[in-house]
């Protein structure tokens, strides 16, 4: 079987949903996917300028008020027209609570309406990130009020990527 291309890419404010993506690019690597860690093929949402080369594309944006990072959403735009023709999976992060490990969290409008448009496989909800170390006033806020913390689950990460591995393996 030769090995498939898998990009993952993602739109961040803060970093958190990048670390989400880079842990779901090394699952796939070690899957045996070329989830092109090594040359980096997890990228920033912006730099995505084509999709064709590759076999899989899982693109993720940060949640801020109820909306999608806007950089998500213009690369699921700017490459729709490819990403109709190949599998896509699309992950949301944001809570800075266990909400979304409690239970499923639907797609927010713009990202519900992504998926229809790219006929996109799936879509997952995953905690979000906001700590001292985060920029900004209103996460310095939160984090003063005991509002922050760190809520991706790694494990739960992984998962998703194992599945993701395993429907691409299946589509031989």
């Amino acid at each position: 079987m030769t090995s498939k291309r898998v990009l993952v890419a993602y739109g961040t404010e803060h970093a958190a949903t990048a670390g989400i993506a880079e842990q779901i690019g090394v699952t796939l690597h070690e899957d045996g996917l070329d989830a092109v860690v090594l040359p980096a093929v997890v990228l920033p949402a912006d730099d995505v300028d084509d999709v064709r080369s590759y076999d899989g594309v899982v693109l993720g944006g940060a949640l801020y008020a109820g909306h999608w990072r806007r950089k998500a959403k213009r690369c699921a735009e700017r490459n729709a027209d490819h990403l109709k023709h190949r599998p896509v999976w699309l992950f949301s992060s944001g809570p800075v609570d266990s909400s979304a490990e409690q239970h499923d969290i639907p797609p927010v409008r713009a990202v519900a309406q992504q998926m229809e448009s790219l006929a996109a496989r799936e879509h997952v909800t995953f905690g979000g990130s906001i700590t001292s170390h985060t920029p900004g006033l209103i996460a310095k806020a939160l984090v003063r009020h005991g509002k922050g913390g760190d809520f991706r689950n790694p494990e739960r990460i992984q998962t998703w990527a194992h599945h993701i591995s395993a429907e691409l393996a299946a589509l031989n």
